[in-house]
């Protein structure tokens, strides 16, 4: 019989699951133990074994598409078996169609047959994108009322966008026969804004909800300048421009005169082909420069004509599809940054005893360890000092962690991983050494476990090696704490009165206010200086 798979949750925090690779294709033969695919977690990419023996039936999941925890993954069974059944329960597409009954003949039927069709002589004005970032706009105030005249380049309404209120035109002449949004209230881009049309039009098929059915657009019609003039967008005038009347203004749409900027062409050397001269998209892709000089008129200013053009070349923009690792990194720190209050405490230490440590410590042969062992190890033992900055915010309770789990935080191609060195107090500087060393290579190779990367209480970021002096961290819930640490510098620092040459590192302890008062962060650091400044002290 078929085993149905399904994607499994390989860590306590993820959502749903990415096949990275599959290693099985449809028809393949499966036997217990065979990796069948690459899954991409929130945390890692590990490989997924078959529990069973038979063929691979099916896979519910494309190579670097995703699917939900518990989402079917694949079917095993025996070769020809009938899966249909239990492919069902995986998607929507998978089902058998269904005829349509009488009734849902007739209803859709009727319902293609009802779909209102916008007469010629009636234009739909839709609420234009007037900014990159624009999705609704609000009409601030409406300059024409139903039933007035309107003449191309009558102001109908001033628009509230996101970015400014701006004077909205009319490019057609007629009688306002509806307004599709109230003063004060807006409508998504693209929705229905007004009608202009003869007076005495009926447009209630239009604005009943019906799908609109433009007949012009579905004439085969060889005029391309006259169905380009019907679906342009209206102009667009910014409020605080200056006074001149409408006729003085250069007619141009403002996709066209956006274009015109794009590309440094100056609108007055444009020929127009649209109605009544009004320049359009095509009209700037065909620009050439040498039509500047055929068509500015002989009586110009010699300002206007020795102006250059210049034909900005942009840069193509790219995309690159999230990874797993990147959305659920941009979920957690989202979360983390906007529902816990952070603070942020700064403190320099004297390292000048730490180095000297550590190049004695280094001296013993086969030993190696790095500044960041060091931090990691006082960093340990200030915690089993400070319980309440090993605890977790839960709600309704802190929880005070029994076991110091230190998270270190290491930089991947797709963002962060942190791998976690559990009981790190108890950890010896060559023990934190090759630990993190293993870790660091294994979360680079994406192949850490998900149990190395859980369960961790407290996290240090080091950004040292790549010079960097100071910095904040966002807290890497549920800690309630997180470490920034910078470089190790060389800089004039007081001894005894007198100033001398020294080695200072600063660090940054961001908190979770709701666990960790002031007086308790500060209270950690001064243990975690005592340490580092005096390393023999740990060993105390």
């Amino acid at each position: 019989m078929a085993e149905v798979i399904r994607m499994p949750r390989l860590s306590d925090t993820m959502e749903e699951g990415k096949v990275a690779k599959w290693h099985k294709n449809v028809g393949d033969k499966v036997e217990e133990g065979d990796v069948l695919a690459e899954i991409e977690t929130d945390k890692a990419v590990q490989d997924f074994e078959s529990e069973f023996d038979g063929v691979l039936l099916y896979q519910g999941v494309q190579e670097g598409e995703s699917t939900v925890v518990e989402g079917i993954l694949a079917i095993i069974g025996e070769e020809g078996e009938d899966i249909s059944g239990l492919k069902d329960g995986n998607s929507e597409s998978e089902k058998p169609e269904e005829k349509p009954s009488e009734n849902a003949k007739a209803d859709s039927s009727e319902e293609s047959d009802s779909s209102a069709e916008i007469p010629d002589n009636v234009e739909v004005i839709r609420m234009p994108r007037l900014s990159d970032t624009m999705e609704e706009g609000k009409v601030a105030k409406w300059h024409k009322n139903v039933g007035d005249k309107v003449e191309e380049g009558d102001v109908l309404a001033e628009i509230e966008t996101d970015k400014a209120v701006q004077d909205f035109e009319s490019e057609f002449d007629g009688v306002l026969l509806y307004q599709g949004v109230q003063e004060g209230e807006s409508t998504v881009v693209e929705g229905i804004l007004a009608i202009v049309g003869p007076e005495g039009t009926d447009v209630s098929g239009i604005t009943s909800g019906k799908p609109l059915e433009n007949k012009k657009e579905n004439k085969k019609d060889s005029n391309v300048s006259e169905k380009e003039n019907k679906e342009k967008p209206m102009a667009v005038v910014a409020k605080g421009t200056s006074g001149t009347s409408i006729s003085d203004r250069i007619a141009i749409s403002p996709l066209a005169k956006k274009m015109a900027e794009d590309r440094g062409i100056d609108i007055s050397t444009i020929e127009g082909s649209g109605d009544g001269g009004r320049i359009i998209k095509r009209d700037v892709e065909n620009y050439k420069a040498s039509a500047a000089t055929k068509s500015a008129p002989s009586e110009a200013p010699k300002a206007a004509i020795a102006a250059p053009v210049i034909n900005v070349v942009k840069g193509e923009d790219t995309e690159t599809p999230n990874s797993q690792v990147r959305n659920i990194i941009a979920k957690r720190l989202s979360e983390s940054k906007f529902t816990a209050p952070h603070y942020y405490l700064i403190m320099e230490i004297n390292m000048d005893k730490a180095v000297a440590a550590r190049k004695d410590i280094n001296s013993i042969p086969d030993t190696k360890i790095s500044f960041n062992d060091m931090v990691i190890k006082a960093t340990a033992m200030a915690l089993r000092k400070h319980p309440m900055v090993n605890s977790t915010w839960a709600g309704d309770k802190i929880i005070h962690h029994g076991d110091i789990n230190v998270g270190v935080a290491v930089a991947i191609p797709d963002g962060l991983v942190v791998p976690v060195l559990k009981n790190t107090d108890f950890m010896s500087y060559s023990q934190i050494s090759a630990s993190v060393k293993d870790l660091a290579s294994r979360a680079r190779n994406k192949g850490l476990k998900a149990n190395e990367m859980e369960g961790s209480t407290f996290t240090v970021s080091n950004l040292g090696m790549y010079g960097i002096q100071t910095f904040t961290s966002i807290i890497n819930q549920p800690n309630s704490a997180i470490l920034s640490v910078g470089a190790i510098i060389e800089k004039p620092i007081v001894r005894d009165g007198q100033i001398v040459p020294g080695n200072v590192m600063q660090v940054s302890l961001a908190c979770d206010h709701r666990v960790v008062d002031g007086a308790t962060g500060s209270e950690f650091l001064q243990t975690l200086k005592t340490y580092l400044e005096n390393p023999l002290s740990m060993f105390v």
